[in-house]
């Protein structure tokens, strides 16, 4: 029989190496997630995509590569924040910032990832380096450029000092009260903080 009923069945290639790719990087936030960037391997990525390791290495090479793909499609969100500050007034873009970066801290689906990438972080001095180049090629200079100011780099890289703290001690090390504070509250406390390290004097 020939024609349409002839052709192989089933997904092109291309869609499934897309799924493929997005299962192991989906695998690996995971296992990055619950082991940290040290004791995960790229064998135990492809265990959990339920593909052969050399595919894993065929699709993101190191493991370093491998986890810079996998924060960066988690930190995507994060990556909207200098768009937050550009819609409004800038005597307010403390408060916008502040909302914005403890909003995607308060949602549980975009809280997981970034549990994983700053655990990583703070363990490990490769993932550190990748989670700092991806912060300050894709962030901070965004932010720095929409200020204007001779010192813009500086007051963007201490406006993020200040809220990735807050967030460290809020939902990663749990500080009591400020882990159990009202989420306003803490942006109340925050946002002329903030205000002052991009506008201020």
């Amino acid at each position: 029989m020939t024609g349409v009923t002839a052709r192989r069945r089933g997904r092109p290639p291309r869609t499934e190496a897309a799924d493929t790719r997005d299962r192991i990087l989906n695998a690996a936030r995971e296992e990055f997630s619950e082991r940290g960037y040290e004791k995960t391997s790229v064998r135990g990525i492809a265990k959990a995509a339920g593909v052969d390791p050399a595919l894993v290495h065929h699709y993101f090479g190191t493991k370093e590569r491998i986890f810079e793909a996998a924060i960066e499609v988690a930190f995507a969100p994060a990556l909207n924040a200098p768009e937050a500050l550009a819609d409004g007034p800038v005597d307010a873009v403390g408060e916008r910032l502040a909302r914005f970066v403890l909003g995607i801290w308060e949602n549980p689906s975009t809280r997981a990832p970034l549990l994983a990438i700053v655990r990583s972080a703070v363990t490990n001095e490769t993932a550190a380096a990748v989670f700092r180049r991806l912060i300050a090629s894709q962030l901070l200079r965004r932010i720095a450029a929409q200020l204007e100011l001779p010192d813009a780099e500086l007051r963007a890289e201490l406006a993020a000092a200040q809220l990735v703290g807050a967030a460290l001690l809020r939902y990663v090390i749990k500080v009591e009260p400020l882990a159990s504070a009202d989420v306003e509250q803490v942006i109340a406390r925050l946002a002329p903080v903030v205000q002052g390290h991009l506008t201020g004097p």
